[in-house]
């Protein structure tokens, strides 16, 4: 299961709204990063692959491939906006470890 917080749902939202509504987030982990893995997003319009993992809030889309759902099993995306600016994150139960400036983490997983 990944999570959409209300927050990130309404931003990702207005943001495909402008760009195209056809358009669907795709939330992914990649390697890189001081601590092994970072997280990436992307809007895409191709259809999700079969393996592909998709979630809906309030008529949002995001997609999660399979290798990065291992590492994001009941994590949430969320959206927030502080003194360093507007960004989302991702809370994710499994990180055992991040880096100090928080963008990249290492999982239970690996």
């Amino acid at each position: 299961m990944f999570n959409i917080s209300e927050a990130a749902a309404k931003k990702i939202k207005s943001i495909i709204d402008e760009e195209d509504p056809s358009l669907k987030l795709r939330v992914f982990v990649q390697g890189g990063g001081c601590t092994g893995f970072q997280y990436g997003f992307s809007l895409e319009e191709l259809p999700p692959a079969d393996d592909d993992f998709t979630f809906e809030k309030d008529g949002v889309e995001v997609v999660v491939d399979s290798m990065s759902m291992q590492y994001m099993n009941d994590a949430e995306i969320d959206y927030k906006k502080d003194l360093m600016g507007d960004s989302f994150t991702i809370k994710n139960p499994n990180v055992t470890a991040t880096c100090g400036c928080g963008s990249s983490f290492r999982s239970e997983e690996h």
